[in-house]
């Protein structure tokens, strides 16, 4: 393989990770806990940009349930967020372990 290809291939490969890290600051996941009471939008770069309570969860006398809810819908939605980056940069970089990218 000459040097000449190998900066080709490095450069299409710098040019598919940038466009897959724009499309994860616009791609979203959900996360939600009690059965839907709590709902978390989450950008590919693991931005919060959404969060629904729903009224019955709010119980004055339990702000520790709701805060456990709100707690468990960010994490779905953080695991989800990490999970879709790492495939989308895996595509890219066909396996390969490069640090900070996934």
């Amino acid at each position: 393989m000459g040097m000449g290809n190998l900066q080709r291939m490095a450069m299409q490969m710098q040019q598919d990770m940038a466009r897959v890290q724009a499309e994860l600051e616009t791609a979203t996941v959900e996360g939600s806990a009690g059965g839907g009471a709590v709902r978390v939008t989450m950008t590919g770069k693991q931005e919060l940009v959404g969060l629904v309570i729903d009224p019955a969860a709010v119980d004055p006398d339990d702000v520790e349930m709701l805060q456990d809810l709100v707690m468990s819908a960010v994490n779905e939605a953080l695991r989800a967020s990490q999970d879709m980056a790492t495939e989308r940069m895996g595509a890219v970089t066909a396996g390969l372990r490069i640090p900070g990218l996934g």
